[in-house]
């Protein structure tokens, strides 16, 4: 019986408990909306421009050594009888130091003769791989300021006085003189030198004088009138032909005669079939064909 009771008492609780169950209703929430920042369009910083290293083209680098020498023989003469340096030392030297201009620092910097920057200098400069690594040398923003700056150099330094006692005719006393003074480190300087002097026959501009070139008419002109058997171009006619002919003086050279009749040098020596710098007074010269 007491059984039977507590049976339907247990009963009676799980009803009671299921009837009360409550139910839970849940107001739906917004949902959460997180600000994000604007993005603004990234607005265009402007590049730096890298400079363009200057195209050296194969016209702004002269071909040979007699090319060199033709270009820049005015401009040693010039600053021979300006500061007494001889023409032929600072033309072999232009030879020698930039590899007749078309050496690496020749033709970066316009620099000729290997002038370094030393202290005091203001102008531009570029390194260089020398007796050091990375050595800081002068830049010119033309060739000709190279040989103006080398002038001004050797004169202005008490070590190269002694050169200047000496003549412009004294290439030799110059060669040897510059390399005393400490100018170069190479114990063949002056042989190196001396040696591009002979070859080029560069001492014939230590005897040019300083003057403006004359116009055609002025020198001595030899008109000559060449029959068929000795012109080239006639052989087939009986016509004659006019042709232009100078005759050497004592103190001409052939840089003298060129730059007279407004021709170059290697022009001149290929008309007269001439393998050399040499000419001998009283020779006679054609000018043209």
């Amino acid at each position: 019986m007491k059984l039977k009771f507590l049976v339907l008492s247990i009963l009676l609780i799980i009803s009671s408990c299921g009837s009360k169950k409550q139910v839970v209703t849940t107001t739906p929430q917004k949902p959460i909306v997180v600000d994000e920042p604007v993005i603004k369009e990234e607005s265009k910083i402007p590049t730096v421009e890298h400079t363009k290293k200057k195209k050296v083209t194969s016209k702004s680098i002269v071909k040979t050594t007699n090319e060199y020498i033709e270009k820049f023989a005015p401009i040693a003469v010039r600053e021979m009888h300006k500061y007494k340096i001889p023409a032929s030392i600072t033309l072999a030297q232009g030879i020698l130091e930039s590899g007749s201009g078309r050496s690496n620092l020749a033709i970066r910097s316009n620099n000729h003769f290997g002038i370094k920057c030393h202290r005091g200098w203001k102008g531009k400069s570029v390194t260089h791989d020398d007796d050091k690594i990375a050595e800081c040398f002068r830049k010119y923003k033309h060739p000709e300021r190279s040989y103006e700056d080398h002038s001004k150099f050797l004169t202005g330094r008490k070590r190269y006085a002694r050169l200047f006692k000496l003549r412009t005719t004294d290439y030799k006393g110059w060669a040897y003189g510059l390399k005393r003074a400490g100018y170069a480190t190479d114990k063949k300087y002056p042989q190196k030198l001396i040696a591009l002097i002979h070859k080029y026959n560069l001492d014939q501009y230590d005897r040019e004088k300083n003057r403006p070139p004359t116009p055609p008419s002025t020198p001595v002109v030899v008109q000559k009138k060449d029959t068929t058997q000795t012109t080239v171009t006639n052989t087939d006619t009986n016509t004659t032909s006019t042709r232009f002919f100078y005759k050497v003086i004592k103190g001409d050279t052939l840089y003298s005669i060129a730059r007279k009749f407004k021709i170059s040098v290697q022009q001149l020596k290929m008309i007269n079939g001439l393998k050399n710098n040499t000419i001998s007074i009283g020779q006679e010269l054609l000018l043209r064909k």
